[in-house]
């Protein structure tokens, strides 16, 4: 029977159809006793139709008689038809044992997928039953697959490689004859099956079904043998031509959008290119669930792939017209990518060391961010967008394009932190310092300052799900924190930010002193208390008298950063921190801790009413004990340590005391007019500098209490100024320009006092003078609180004098 297909002409084909038909009648029935046979047939009939199907193709293109090619696609569907039927009756019988008729089936399996495959590569040709021809192909597919699957539920996937063992018995060998067969029939199913999922990739819509089939019978196929497979079939292979299919849409929706749009990308548009995305990376995620060692082995590809996602969603979310196609992936792939690059972070079968490689590979520690190639302008063009995916895994270390992608990316891995093992969560704590490092980056801090990016969740307003990144990072930040609280890491993630309470960058700075008052907001007492502790010996450690005065120091960093959790924290940490500070007389530098805290906003009033009682007494007792004791001998045994401590913790103080009028005198006038004339008199520089910072101090004092304006001591206060800054000699001092400030500070309290409109008296001439003088500085922070205090009772003379003066003299500046 076989012999008649031979050759292609009307009776032949009629000949060869009703062989099938009379075969396909036998299939219900039992044909144990000569499967072979019928299976021979079947062989035989797919390599005769596989060879004329490109025969009966040519003929139709040459205009050739229609007939002959009309009945050899019936034929062609009584084929299909066949295989599925012959794949249907051997799920009836056991797994074959017998050598031959093992290699009957595995041929049979082969020449039946070859034709399947030839027919749908060809099926816009095979006209008009090109539909009918697809039905049939996929039910062929589907038995391909069944047959797979029932044999794989009676053999033992434990024996696979038993035939190697010298060991073992006959009867095991054979078993594992059994396992080889069934890997072989499965591995020749999965090649075919991607074959058919990149061709219907590339097919358009008409092959939508066949895509879907293909590569979801490829996963459940994978899934079988409890991972056996992967002697037999290059998995790594399969997940590199999905991550390539989904690469590969992606760049074509890249390069569309990189062109001027004149209208905005909308939802459905998005959808439709971004779905088939999700089905590859979705199939590509189980496939590196199920075998993560061959996933590891293209991990560079994968995170490439991860990150262009990433990326992409970046430069989609800075062009307006296309904020919903951003959207539109955030909801779609964000998460589905995630879970790609998760399937290989939460493994139990991937070491340690190799999930260290693959966030080492993800985030490089770079020390010099400069180094890092590209065009830095590629953040801000959209046409930058296409140029993502022509980036290569040699080049992606390196590659400056997807900086934001790689932030964006170490976001999302910090919001998933709960899903993520102790192991990664402690990689990425190790990590929190490239982030910072990434941060420093110019061009990176400034984008995530500013830009706009969808952050999802159901049921939110527009407002909500678009937020500047920064706030996305902090999100993520404290979403981690919360993770790992609970777990063996937290003591990794509590020294990186003790490792970085002095980080010089501001943001980082701001953000490690977010993290940390979060933490001071909601963990439990003790823990928080644990960490109080250990910042007061961190504080302790680098306090030091000479670091008093330096706003950029190690101390004053430290004093501020604690003045910041006090302001989150409850009252009695507020309450336990003073008594900590002021109670420890032993320690050598506790009331230079003590002015530092109070100079960098120490929160007096959230003190307890017994507390801040105690701290207001102390403060006006210890001031008023030092001015009355001022002279030339105090001054002159002062040593090389800080003098004037009360002073300073005065005027520290003043802005969160509520000090009564009464408290502070006109001592304080008369305090200041002793400083100008010791400041003019001394000529050693130790005595020097340390008035010229009590000048300040008590400048700042005068300024804050509004009651001495009104003073009669005040207009020799003035008349002292001017003597002393609007001088000759004051012109080469550049210690007195430290005082200016609080000068401009003290000159703007000048509103609070009646002066008369004259330009005769001695007082206004020199508050004229003292103004003039902050005027040519050309400093806008002196500039606007000289002309804001002259306003307040300037006569026009006045008034129109300065302001002729800053359009002279501060011409440049406005």
């Amino acid at each position: 029977m076989p012999h008649n297909f031979t050759c292609l002409d009307i009776s032949q084909c009629m000949l060869n159809k009703t062989i099938l038909h009379v075969a396909a009648k036998y299939l219900e029935s039992d044909i144990s006793g000569c499967l072979g046979q019928f299976l021979t047939l079947g062989t035989k009939a797919s390599i005769w139709c596989g060879k004329h199907l490109k025969m009966t193709l040519m003929s139709t293109e040459e205009s050739q008689e229609e007939e002959h090619a009309s009945l050899f696609f019936q034929l062609l569907l009584d084929l299909l038809s066949f295989s599925a039927a012959s794949f249907s009756a051997l799920a009836k019988y056991p797994v074959p044992s017998d050598r031959v008729l093992m290699d009957i089936v595995e041929k049979f399996t082969l020449e039946q997928l070859n034709i399947t495959k030839d027919s749908i590569t060809e099926i816009k040709r095979i006209h008009p039953f090109g539909s009918e021809v697809l039905k049939v192909a996929q039910v062929v597919l589907d038995a391909a697959i069944k047959i797979c699957r029932v044999y794989s539920q009676f053999v033992n996937w434990e024996l696979c490689d038993a035939r190697t063992e010298k060991d073992k018995s006959s009867r095991e060998s054979g078993e594992a004859d059994n396992v080889i067969h069934v890997i072989n029939i499965t591995r020749c199913t999965i090649e075919r099956l991607c074959e058919l999922g990149i061709l219907s990739a590339n097919g358009g819509g008409s092959l939508v079904t066949i895509l879907n089939l293909s590569w979801k019978g490829v996963v459940a196929l994978l899934q079988l043998g409890k991972g056996a497979l992967a002697i037999k079939v290059n998995v790594s292979d399969i997940i590199l031509t999905l991550i390539s299919l989904a690469n590969e849409s992606l760049r074509c929706a890249a390069e569309a959008w990189s062109s001027p749009l004149k209208e905005t990308v909308s939802a459905a548009e998005a959808k439709r290119t971004f779905l088939p995305v999700k089905f590859y990376l979705i199939n590509a995620a189980r496939i590196s669930s199920q075998y993560p060692i061959q996933a590891f082995l293209v991990y560079k590809e994968i995170t490439l792939c991860v990150l262009m996602i990433s990326t992409f969603r970046v430069s989609l979310s800075k062009e307006s017209l296309l904020k919903t196609a951003s959207q539109m992936l955030g909801d779609l792939l964000e998460q589905t990518s995630f879970h790609l690059l998760n399937s290989l972070l939460n493994s139990a079968q991937v070491k340690w060391e190799l999930k260290s490689e693959i966030l080492d590979w993800l985030f490089v520690d770079e020390s010099d961010p400069n180094s890092l190639h590209g065009d830095t302008s590629c953040y801000y063009r959209t046409k930058a967008m296409d140029a993502v995916f022509s980036v290569s895994c040699e080049a992606m270390p390196r590659e400056r394009i997807i900086l934001l992608g790689r932030v964006a990316l170490f976001v999302i891995l910090l919001k998933s932190s709960l899903e993520l093992e102790d192991d990664v969560r402690l990689g990425i704590i190790r990590k929190l310092g490239w982030l910072l490092d990434i941060l420093v980056d110019g061009e990176v801090y400034s984008s995530i300052l500013v830009l706009q990016i969808y952050i999802g969740g159901s049921g939110q307003t527009a407002e909500l799900a678009w937020q500047p990144m920064f706030y996305s990072l902090l999100h993520a930040l404290k979403t981690f924190m919360v993770g790992v609280s609970s777990s063996p890491t937290w003591g990794e993630f509590e020294s990186f930010l003790l490792e970085n309470l002095f980080h010089p960058h501001f943001l980082c700075w701001e953000i490690v002193m977010e993290l940390w008052c979060f933490m001071v907001r909601h963990a439990e007492i003790d823990l928080v208390n644990d960490i109080i502790d250990k910042l007061f010996s961190l504080f302790k450690l680098v306090a030091s008298s000479e670091s008093l005065f330096i706003p950029g120091s190690a101390m004053r960093k430290m004093a501020r950063s604690i003045c910041m959790l006090l302001t989150c924290g409850a009252q009695s940490m507020v309450d336990q921190v003073y008594s900590f500070i002021v109670g420890d007389d032993r320690f050598q530098f506790s009331s230079v801790m003590y002015v530092a805290l109070l100079m960098e906003g120490f929160p007096l009033n959230l003190l307890s009413d017994n507390y801040k009682s105690v701290a207001t007494q102390r403060i006006i007792t210890d001031y008023f004990g030092f001015i009355e004791n001022f002279d030339d001998k105090s001054l002159r045994s002062c040593g090389s340590g800080v003098f004037g401590v009360p002073v300073f913790a005065l005027s520290a103080s003043l802005q969160s005391l509520q000090v009564s009028i009464s408290d502070i005198d006109t001592k304080t006038l008369k305090f200041l007019v002793a400083i100008i004339h010791n400041y003019r008199n001394c000529v050693d520089n130790l005595m020097k500098n340390h008035c010229r910072k009590l000048l300040s101090e008590t400048l700042g004092i005068i300024s804050n209490v509004k009651h001495l304006y009104a003073s009669d001591a005040m207009e020799e206060v003035i008349l002292e100024l001017q003597n002393l800054f609007v001088s000759q000699q004051a012109a080469s001092d550049t210690r007195l320009y430290q005082c200016k400030p609080d000068l401009a500070f003290f000159m703007a309290g000048l509103g609070h006092m009646e002066m008369a409109e004259s330009i005769t008296s001695a007082k206004s001439s020199a508050v004229w003078e003292l103004y003039h003088m902050l005027l040519r500085e050309r400093h806008w922070a002196f500039v606007h609180l000289a002309i804001t205090a002259f306003g307040y009772f300037a006569c026009p003379y006045f008034l129109q004098s300065a302001m002729e003066i800053c359009a002279t003299k501060c011409g440049s500046f406005f």
